[in-house]
């Protein structure tokens, strides 16, 4: 995964960074980065993005919207992180996105 060009975060289900790819530790530098592992990823929301995500924990659900910062567009999608239908966590995958970006009606 840390060839992807998206930055990964994933945590447990207490909310326990376990893991971020190359990308998430550099997306997440100034707030330290690599160090934020074993972490509680709770604790890097504010409100009311805090609470969505306590909710994610509990129940397995998926979230996705797009954030634009400095110019610069973002698609953010969280999903349940799933083992034999347990939920192990969360993964959140955070990817820039061309502005505009084209979308293809198909069916």
């Amino acid at each position: 995964m840390d060839g992807y060009s998206g930055a990964i975060t994933i945590c447990n289900r207490d909310g326990i960074i376990v893991y971020m790819n190359d990308v998430s530790v550099k997306q997440f530098a100034r707030h330290g980065g690599k160090k934020l592992i074993g972490s509680n990823l709770l604790d890097c929301h504010p409100e009311p993005a805090r609470s969505k995500l306590a909710e994610m924990l509990r129940q397995p659900v998926e979230n996705a919207y797009t954030i634009e910062k400095n110019g610069v567009k973002k698609i953010i999608l969280q999903s349940p992180w799933m083992e034999n239908g347990e939920m192990k966590g969360l993964v959140e995958i955070s990817h820039e996105v061309p502005n505009p970006m084209p979308n293809f009606i198909r069916e």
